[in-house]
């Protein structure tokens, strides 16, 4: 990916429970709160557009976020902002800082995930047939739905991504998988929770 603008060492932070932005994906967003009403309006006038994603954990804040570049915004009648943040690369969060702006804002280190700014990833470990068939059961129990015609056409990286993103995992869990330093690791992770919850849900059947 060839960024024409240097990382910042600071950026505006969006904290949000169960939202995770992983490589190379997008992720819409209402943006609909004053103080983060005021955090778009700075951060457009900026030359690198970047909102760090980052979920709350305990009375802080998760180690690691995923910044995203706005890519399109559109204002509603309300005054509600929706926008599209394409992720530029995941972070690990050393200060969050208190200032001025009624929005927080941290100090960055991007070291870590040099890999984020280079090409989608492959998975040659990834045997899609039986990680569609498991994902079709999983979703079948779930009463969840999707494009399977998509699914099955899909990239290795867009499709464990967005899994990794849109499944309903809890918060600990999708920063785990964003934390995957490895395409092949979040893939392995992502079978492994969809293995364990269908297996709970087969004991609970059983119960009963």
């Amino acid at each position: 990916m060839m960024l024409r603008f240097d990382l910042p060492q600071r950026i505006p932070l969006f904290p949000l429970t169960g939202a995770v932005l992983m490589p190379r994906t997008k992720l819409p967003l209402h943006i609909f709160e004053p103080r983060y009403l005021q955090m778009l309006e700075d951060v457009l006038k900026t030359e690198h557009r970047l909102i760090g994603m980052i979920q709350p954990e305990g009375d802080g804040l998760s180690d690691i976020g995923c910044a995203g570049r706005v890519v399109a915004f559109s204002e509603g009648e309300d005054g509600r902002m929706m926008i599209s943040l394409r992720a530029i690369s995941r972070f690990r969060l050393d200060q969050v800082e208190d200032g001025f702006a009624p929005y927080i804002q941290g100090q960055i280190d991007w070291s870590g995930f040099k890999r984020d700014l280079r090409g989608p990833e492959t998975d040659p470990d990834l045997h899609r047939p039986g990680f569609i068939d498991m994902l079709r059961r999983y979703m079948d129990a779930h009463e969840l739905s999707t494009d399977w015609d998509a699914a099955e056409q899909a990239e290795d990286e867009m499709l464990v991504n967005s899994l990794a993103m849109m499944l309903p995992f809890d918060d600990a869990e999708k920063q785990a998988l964003l934390q995957a330093q490895t395409l092949c690791e979040r893939r392995a992770l992502l079978e492994g929770l969809i293995e364990y919850s269908l297996r709970n849900g087969e004991n609970e059947d059983r119960l009963q």
